[in-house]
């Protein structure tokens, strides 16, 4: 009978894993795992103790209920270093968990990333008396719903505590475990303040590293329903993103895409030791995710600009007191947000005088939930045309959705000013200048059909600072909204910078680009403008 599969943790079938199955302490098979990862045995349905064994992953024993009907899948955790601290956000003061994952004792530092890496503390070495003995176990299934669980199993006692204190400086902490061999990883922990500290509030994008983070198989680009029922062989031919087109996954309805949870390492966040925030951003993930945002936050301690970090979820409970800020930033890909948190920024900017500086490009695109419980679930469902971003309504033709977002809750562009379409969509250029007598280009000496923001650290899509997925204004723009300059990419798709104000005193200024901010410590006039708002906003 097929007992099962077995699969590491991309969900990738592994072949040739030896596994032996007991019954009432007696071995009743000895077999080896297909190439797809099927465990087949000639035994009866039932319980069993299934051991697996393969080099170059973690040994495990797990109890099941074999059942023709339906096939277990078993998951194997590769020998590699890994981690994530929990919660994955916290503020000052408060106590943490760090997550490791290592098949050899490991260092662990704790670090902060702003304009310099600073040494917080030696967290110590790592280890127990056992082989092994600090590798960590992952649960079987899909635990990209629930989580990895680690620290869970073989570690009780409370003489091996694997806890941290978050400083008292809010900010992107990094902790980095080295094991003694040289494998590295490190991994993001934001730290908001406990109380409100500086006058600029800044949203590190967690939702958006979750929703690109496919350890355990699924994220909300690869498998982003569920699981498919057996481990792929080879992506190209067996994922729906390749086979059936890159949105063609969001083609479900909304219910159907299973939570997606934070407790889970996400390698995409890995920042290699020798990395500096002037570097270039090397990598697919890390141009998206928090290694592009840190420039953002060294940038403004060089420029001596004092902020607030916090996470998305912060924003979404109401742990981030917007009316305690006078100027809050987006930062390169604010992609996933829920319906609290745009209403309570949206407030803020149009009643209470808020000043919301969005340096990002394809923000706020999809409405997400956030039950509380370390997971999100994405309102992702698109039937865009033509690899389109938005759609028609399938219940009247004549209304056209701009985003996800749009069709959950309103067009982003209503607060942004602008919204992101398919229209230079992976291209990357400088801006021209529009409006060079505006108040915001003061200081660069532009004059109108000026290029700038051509140098650019970002590698994944390299070219300028309009760039990657990009941002324009639409119908749903408030009529006030000014557009300042636009990116040269081609297709008429480059990103709309523009500026717009509030009756109740409220601005926005919006980039409409994923690139910008990895211009910031390479283009003076990027920097200069940058500057020049946030100064304009402060006073």
């Amino acid at each position: 009978m097929l007992v099962g599969y077995v699969s590491d943790e991309d969900y990738v079938a592994l072949a040739d894993v030896l596994v032996e199955l007991e019954r009432d302490g007696r071995t009743v098979a000895v077999v080896r795992s297909a190439a797809r990862g099927g465990v087949w045995a000639d035994i009866e349905p039932g319980p069993c103790r299934v051991t697996l064994v393969k080099a170059g992953c973690g040994s495990k024993s797990v109890d099941i209920t074999a059942d023709p009907d339906k096939p277990y899948h078993f998951r194997m955790l590769s020998d590699r270093v890994l981690g994530y601290a929990w919660p994955r956000w916290v503020r000052s003061g408060e106590r943490g968990e760090f997550r490791v994952h290592s098949v050899e004792p490991y260092r662990l530092t704790l670090w902060r990333y702003g304009c310099r890496k600073e040494l917080v503390r030696l967290l110590g070495w790592f280890d127990e008396h056992g082989p092994r003995a600090v590798m960590q176990i992952t649960p079987d299934g899909d635990y990209t719903r629930a989580g990895v669980a680690w620290n869970r199993q073989g570690y009780g006692s409370p003489h091996h505590t694997q806890f941290a204190t978050a400083p008292q400086r809010s900010g992107l902490y990094y902790f980095r475990a080295l094991t003694e061999s040289g494998a590295a990883f490190s991994f993001p922990w934001v730290v908001a303040p406990s109380e409100p500290r500086a006058s600029v509030g800044v949203l590190a994008s967690t939702n958006t590293w979750n929703a690109y983070n496919n350890f355990g198989g699924r994220s909300n680009y690869i498998n982003p329903n569920r699981l498919p029922a057996t481990p792929t062989v080879n992506a190209r031919l067996d994922l729906d993103r390749y086979t059936g087109g890159a949105l063609g996954t969001w083609g479900f309805p909304d219910a159907e895409y299973e939570p997606l949870s934070f407790e889970r390492p996400e390698p995409g966040d890995h920042i290699p030791e020798h990395v500096e925030v002037n570097d270039p951003i090397e990598g697919r993930l890390p141009p998206t995710m928090a290694p592009a945002e840190w420039r953002l936050f060294g940038w403004l301690e060089r420029e001596e600009f004092e902020y607030d970090l916090y996470s998305d979820y912060q924003l979404h409970c109401g742990e981030f007191d917007l009316d305690s800020y006078r100027v809050l930033l987006l930062n390169v890909h604010p992609g996933y947000w829920s319906r609290a948190m745009y209403e309570r920024v949206k407030q803020w900017v149009y009643e209470r005088g808020g000043r919301l500086m969005y340096l990002g490009g394809n923000g706020i695109n999809c409405q997400v939930e956030l039950p509380g419980d370390g997971t999100m679930r994405c309102q992702t469902h698109l039937r865009g045309i033509g690899g389109s971003l938005g759609m028609y309504d399938p219940a009247d033709p004549s209304r056209y959705y701009e985003s996800r977002f749009h069709r959950t809750v309103e067009s982003e562009a209503n607060l942004l000013g602008v919204v992101c379409t398919s229209h230079g969509i992976m291209t990357a250029a400088p801006y021209r200048a529009l409006e060079p007598s505006h108040w915001v280009f003061e200081g660069t000496g532009l004059r109108s059909g000026d290029e700038f923001g051509r140098a650019n650290l970002q590698e994944r899509c390299h070219g300028g600072a309009s760039g990657h997925e990009t941002d324009k204004m639409s119908p749903s723009s408030p009529p006030q909204t000014l557009l300042l300059a636009k990116g040269t990419n081609p297709d008429d798709g480059g990103a709309e910078m523009v500026y717009y104000e509030t009756r109740g005193g409220g601005a926005v200024f919006s980039v409409g680009s994923i690139t910008y901010t990895a211009s910031l410590w390479v283009d003076p006039v990027v920097a200069r403008i940058t500057a020049n708002v946030l100064r304009r906003f402060l006073s």
